[in-house]
Parts: structure tokens; sequence; C-alpha cells
């Protein structure tokens, strides 16, 4: 039986694996992962009986084979769930998507009236450049609007000015949405677009779960999957990748062991500076300086344990607000209720976007709990008295960053990795792509049909379409995809 190596047990390492199973392939599995929980940045921790995410993820998609995995994985456990969420600004809480009467009275009448003719304005005189995040969102929202909900919370995430951001983000996250559109929808109760969905599937206890099952799958249809095991270098011999030195650690400081894992074919879904850095023989120089010029935003969720129910009923809340550092806080209760250990008390995320060069990286955890708790009661949430535990989850390379460089330096890369006969990069860091879930998997399911015999790009999938499902508008799967059944274990 033939190998494929996958590097990664997030999202589309796992799928990967369990699609190529699914297909009925005689290529056995063995997925590389270099923490001590599968799921990625999607897994499900806990702490004190509290299950928590790093960040929030909303299981949601127009592709009817991912909801089909969905489903058969996670059974009974797949709920249903209704979203809400805010946005905190100017001392405010406006609802989001849009309600017209919240909106208007949180505005007031002046600021609407300015909010509408800055639109205007730039509907008939829009930039005619619009290839930064700035731009594209004054053109569409007008500069007042871009200001007052955009500017702010989007420099906070991403560490950088909107001028400085490029438009590709913004064409993926939120191309379907405009101020007329969204008067539109607060008016009519129409929504059809997908980042504003008022429903969404969530696993019983969390989105690690689904992960965990779908590893435990993996397991028993004879796949490997391996655990605290670091990819250290990537061997190739010309156009083909030979081998990976693993280093793999024991369990709380157990024995360090180094081996090489051969395969046929290899899978990977770790940051592409890396993958690229880590290959000996080195690539040409233009590969390694591109490689270089790639930029990853980092990631830190502060997790307060309230002693009374959550003060709020949203699943998050978009904090705006430039008095505090915190960008995102999540109400894991309203996710769901599971994810409390104890049905009185409330669990808290309060989320942070930065580098691991900031200060702020290297806190020690209790002073994180200490400035999280006193955030949480500027904004006027709950009182710091009310936090009576915590703990600190530290996630680098969480965002790909789509800055003036990357797209030079990603379409150079792109351009060699197209020459390796055996290799094959997926997932959000794999592919340099701030995507989703499903996405990700629907890139991992089209590696696994290339390594049938396929000739799929998945460098296209979802490029140029608005937000992660709306490429269905024409299909990037074969006709055929969704008829052939998955095996399923008893």
């Amino acid at each position: 039986m033939s190998e494929v190596a996958i590097i990664g047990g997030g999202p589309a390492g796992l799928t990967a694996a369990y699609y190529l199973q699914a297909l009925g392939s005689s290529h056995k599995p063995v997925i590389l992962e270099s923490g001590d929980m599968v799921g990625g940045i999607a897994r499900t921790d806990s702490y004190a009986g509290c299950r928590f995410d790093i960040g929030g993820h909303r299981f949601f998609t127009k592709v009817p084979e991912i909801e089909r995995i969905w489903r058969e994985v996670c059974g009974e456990d797949l709920l249903v769930r209704p979203r809400r969420s805010r946005i905190f600004y100017g001392g405010k809480f406006f609802d989001y998507p849009l309600k017209i009467t919240n909106a208007l009275r949180q505005l007031g009448l002046y600021e609407s009236a300015f909010i509408v003719g800055s639109y205007v304005r730039w509907r008939i005189f829009p930039h005619a450049d619009e290839s930064t995040y700035q731009k594209w969102v004054t053109n569409r929202f007008g500069r007042r609007l871009f200001r007052l909900f955009f500017k702010s919370y989007t420099e906070k995430v991403w560490g950088i000015p909107c001028s400085e951001i490029r438009a590709d983000w913004a064409m993926q996250r939120i191309k379907n949405l405009s101020l007329k559109k969204a008067l539109w929808n607060a008016v009519s109760g129409a929504n059809d677009t997908t980042s504003l969905i008022e429903k969404f599937y969530y696993p019983r206890l969390g989105p690690g779960m689904m992960w965990e099952k779908m590893r435990d799958r993996i397991l028993a249809r004879g796949g490997e999957v391996h655990m605290r095991s670091s990819v250290r270098s990537i061997a190739r011999d010309g156009n083909r990748i030979t081998g990976i030195e693993v280093e793999h650690r024991g369990v709380e400081g157990g024995k360090v062991e180094t081996r090489v894992v051969t395969a046929d074919h290899y899978v990977s879904s770790m940051a592409l500076r890396d993958l690229i850095l880590m290959l000996n023989p080195p690539p040409p120089p233009e590969v390694v300086e591109a490689a270089r010029r790639l930029q990853y935003r980092d990631f830190l969720i502060v997790v307060l344990i309230l002693d009374r129910t959550a003060p709020f009923p949203d699943n998050w809340i978009y904090i705006h607000s430039q008095d505090v550092k915190v960008g995102r806080i999540q109400n894991f209760g309203a996710w769901s209720p599971e994810m409390l250990a104890d049905p009185d008390k409330a669990s808290i995320g309060m989320e942070y976007f930065l580098n691991i060069t900031d200060e702020l990286w290297n806190l020690p955890d209790g002073d994180l709990v200490a400035m999280a708790a006193a955030e949480l009661e500027k904004i006027g949430l709950a009182s710091a008295k009310a936090v009576v535990d915590g703990t600190v989850i530290r996630q680098p390379k969480a965002y790909p960053v789509y800055d003036g460089a990357y797209k030079e330096a990603l379409a150079i890369i792109k351009d060699w990795l197209s020459t390796l006969e055996n290799l094959q990069t997926v997932g959000r860091n794999g592919l340099h792509r701030y995507n989703n879930q499903d996405h990700s998997m629907l890139t991992a399911m089209l590696a696994a049909r290339n390594i049938l015999g396929e000739k799929n790009d998945l460098w296209e999938v979802n490029l140029e379409r608005s937000y992660h499902e709306e490429f269905q508008t024409k299909p990037a799967l074969p006709r055929d995809f969704g008829e052939r059944s998955l095996v399923r274990t008893q």
C-alpha cells in the first residue's frame, strides 16, 4: 500500500486523509501534527471544565458534499444554532447585521444623513483605483461609514493601515455586501450575504469535536495520526519530495525522537513560508526571498470565567473602540450551552490580534487575565470583580496577511511549487489565503482526487469570488463529486 504524508492535523489535513479513504483509495494517509490536539486553529481547548474555541468557528457551506461530511462525522452532535452579533463603537452597541431602527437610534438622524450623503458621493465619484482595502470599501459604503465601522476594527485585526491592506481581503469577505444591499436587507428581511447568515451548524462540544471524530474515523480505517510531530526539514530530489524529517516529542517532556517519513505523495497545510524554508536543497533564491516576504498575524485569547451567567446574549461582539486592546469578545455559552462547566457561570473569550514580537504576547498569563477583566468592565459588559478565573491561549500564524508584498511573492512561490510532481499545498496557511473551514476542506478534497489522477488547480478554488461559499456560481467540483458514496464505519 502506498502512503500519503500529510503535514498538519487541522481541517484541511484531516479532510485530505478522510476523503482519500472515503473515495476507496488504497493510499494510506499518515498525518503529522505538531500540536497536542487535532483541529489546528479550529480546535476546541478546555480549562476548569469549560470548553472554548480559538476564535469562533461557524459551520456553514453551500457545497453539499462538505455538509454531507459534517453530518456523517458529527451526526446528532451537529447542532443548528442562531447567530447574534453586534458592534461596539462610540460607547454604543449596534446590531450586526444592520437593523434600521437600531442604527438610526444609535447614530441619530444627523449622522445617518451624513453617511447616506457620503455613500452617494462615492458612488458617483468613486476611486478609479481600488486596489486597497480602504479604497474598495469606501467605493461601496462611502468614506464616512468606512471610518466609523471598518477602519478601526480592521486595523486592530491586521496591525497595519487600511491603505496598506490589499482589496483581495475585502473581495473575499464582504464582496456581496454594500450599503444599498445592507439597507435593503434590513428593510425587507432578505439576506443572501453569506458573511451575515442568521443560523449555522455547530458541534455540541465545540468545533474540535468535529475534528476529533474525524481523526477517530481515519484511525479506524487504517490511517495514522501522529501528534507532537514537528517537521524539521523536507528533502527533495529535483522536482520530487523524497522524505520529511520529523521530530516527535513525548508527552510532558518525554523523550524526543527524530525519524524520516517517506511517502509517494505529500500534502501540506503548514504555513507556506515555513514549507519553502524547510526544503532541502532549497528552492531558487528568488523563491526563498519571496517566502520570507509572506507575513502572518498572530492571535491570543484570554478566557474569563465569571461567577454569574453571561452578561450579554451575543455569540460574539466586534470591538471597534480604540480605548481597549481587545478586538472581539466571544460568549461560548451562546454557541452551545455544553461549552460551560456550570450553567450559572459564564465563559467569555477576549480576543487580541497581535504579533509575537509585541509586548502583549509575552505578558504573564496573570497580567493578561487582569487586563482582559478590566477591559470587559471598561466596555460596560461586566464588572472585573465578577471574573473568578481565567486562562490564556496563544496561537501563532493565525491569519495570513494581505499586505502590499504578498501577491507578487505568492505568484513566485506558486509558479515554482507547480514544478513539484508529488507535493500539494492546501488550507488557509498552505495557500496563504484567509479562508474558512469549508474552503480548506474543499481544497483538501480536490487534492485527494488529484492523487487519484485528476487535475484540479487548488489555487483557483474560490479565487475572485465572494466569501467562502459563493464560488458555487460555477461549481468547482466535478459533476459526479457528490455521487460517490462515502465509506461508513459502524
